[in-house]
């Protein structure tokens, strides 16, 4: 489906067309799943979280205001998506290791550099918000979901200048903790 087309259905499903989400959310279901895939490295994980992303935009469409492209709206509910499975994801192993007998699971982070590096993003970003929330967004809508700097800047509602500043301060705070340990 074309861009124009996607952003015609998301305008009349914000408007109220049922039609219009269902065939919406059929649109958009397969790059949902692949751009959760960008911060989840289990399939199954990232199924998980393209299936909130999904319900997510059934139940909020009507915020939809148009201001921004829908894409780059859907990028940030993908963003958030997989970043809520993932402390998910967390919390439910730590509360699962305390009650069950230890199991030899891998460590992706042993097993796979590309799911290591995920991981390590993913706990980076949530170590930023914890000190610097309003920085989280701008580096995520900027080096995972690769828009550019006037989208970003129009989605958040701030200048240009301050997504730059933002990206560039964000990338200062996680490079340190992405620096491999040896």
């Amino acid at each position: 489906m074309r861009d124009d087309q996607q952003e015609e259905l998301a305008r009349l499903a914000a408007a109220g067309d049922q039609a219009a989400l269902e065939q919406l959310l059929g649109a958009i279901r397969t790059s949902v799943l692949r751009r959760c895939a960008r911060f989840l490295p289990c399939y199954q994980d990232a199924e998980e979280a393209a299936q909130d992303v999904l319900l997510q935009v059934a139940r909020n469409i009507g915020r939809f205001e148009g201001r921004a492209q829908f894409s780059t709206w859907l990028h940030v509910i993908i963003a958030n998506c997989a970043r809520q499975t993932y402390r998910s994801l967390k919390r439910r192993a730590a509360e699962q290791a305390h009650a069950l007998p230890p199991v030899d699971v891998p460590d992706p982070r042993t097993t796979s550099v590309i799911a290591g590096s995920r991981l390590d993003l993913l706990d980076a970003l949530e170590l930023l918000e914890s000190s610097r929330p309003e920085l989280v967004a701008p580096l995520v809508l900027r080096d995972v979901c690769q828009l550019d700097y006037r989208e970003i800047a129009t989605h958040l509602g701030v200048p240009e200048g301050t997504v730059k500043s933002r990206i560039h301060h964000a990338r200062g705070a996680v490079r340190p903790l992405l620096a491999p340990q040896f």
